[in-house]
């Protein structure tokens, strides 16, 4: 219990403390907001209204109160440009960004480990030199390069997916979830399901490509340490396949100091989907917080932070939970 006290009052000190430095950087931010908020051509009487109606004329202090208050009633504010409360802005775009996100970490998961066990299974020989490669390059390369580089054969050349979007335009069905992939299933439509997963394939492969190389790395250097422990020996020893040994009794231990790849992919899979948006042209987060920057949009701005943060710590806060319920020495540490 002392652990989990702990760990969430260090999740709500850092939600906190990104929620104080966002709404001082948009004070601070060399311009109006009122004038941004009443448009290019309102009179000074109408800027000075406008400034009274968001109480932007009040005390800084009174106005991060009042900020706060509105947090904790689950209002985003409302955005300049679109003049729509961010908070329904956010849960029609936030899902098409999950989606990838979520997509993204588990096949870099589900690619990333049984590779990682294969480098240490075989260490310092030619696949595990190649698969380290690999690892590196995956890490190495720019994300927007990536992405552009998938478009340029797979969709231009080889015309194996489509180059943007999220849906085709002759393509439409309900979406109860906002996950696509989800909602074409529940359509009863194998066409609607292909035509999700054609669009969806380029940007989960780029967004895949950091968190694979990181998950391959990690898991390898954790299972070399655990391929080292007396009773991995002994196992061989006994007999025991080596299928088994790696699968059953090193990877079990090996993925408990390695949890922390989840919270770090994932993470990194939300805040990389700002280029990934970009270039591909996904309705999600990422392009409307692009949008809003572009805009100088600052309520959307320190939404779109709130949000990420909020997504990122609770995201780590659980994976911490499940590495100490695996681990009971960390809840001593």
């Amino acid at each position: 219990m002392p652990y989990l006290v702990r760990r969430l009052l260090t999740s709500v000190l850092v939600i906190l403390g990104v929620i104080t430095i966002t709404f001082v950087v948009a004070r601070l931010v060399p311009s109006d907001p009122a004038a941004l908020y009443a448009g290019p051509r309102a009179r000074p009487a109408q800027v000075e209204q406008v400034r009274q109606d968001l109480k932007l004329d009040a005390p800084l202090a009174e106005q991060y109160v009042s900020y706060l208050g509105e947090l904790s009633r689950g209002d985003l504010g409302i955005s300049f440009a679109t003049r729509q409360p961010i908070l329904d802005d956010v849960v029609d775009r936030f899902p098409a960004t999950l989606e990838l996100a979520l997509l993204a970490t588990l096949l870099s998961m589900v690619i990333g480990i049984p590779l990682g066990v294969r480098a240490a299974a075989r260490q310092n020989k030619a696949s595990d030199t190649s698969l380290r490669l690999l690892a590196v390059t995956g890490v190495s390369i720019p994300v927007f390069w990536a992405a552009l580089l998938s478009q340029l054969f797979f969709a231009s050349r080889l015309g194996w997916f489509p180059l943007s979007g999220r849906l085709p335009a002759d393509v439409s069905f309900n979406e109860p979830t906002g996950f696509f992939v989800v909602d074409s299933i529940l359509s009863g439509s194998p066409s609607n399901f292909w035509a999700v997963l054609r669009h969806l394939a380029m940007p989960v492969m780029v967004m895949a490509l950091f968190p694979l190389g990181l998950t391959t790395r990690l898991i390898r250097s954790s299972m070399i340490d655990v391929l080292a422990e007396p009773y991995i020996e002994a196992a061989r020893l006994a007999g025991v396949p080596e299928r088994t040994v790696l699968y059953r009794l090193a990877l079990k231990n090996a993925l408990a100091p390695a949890l922390t790849i989840l919270g770090l992919t994932f993470a990194y899979s939300v805040s990389s989907a700002f280029l990934v948006e970009a270039v591909f042209g996904w309705p999600g987060i990422g392009s409307y917080l692009t949008s809003a920057i572009q805009r100088l949009d600052f309520p959307v701005i320190t939404a779109g932070a709130l949000v990420i943060t909020v997504v990122y710590v609770v995201v780590n806060l659980l994976l911490d939970l499940v590495h100490a319920k695996i681990d009971p020495r960390v809840q001593l540490s």
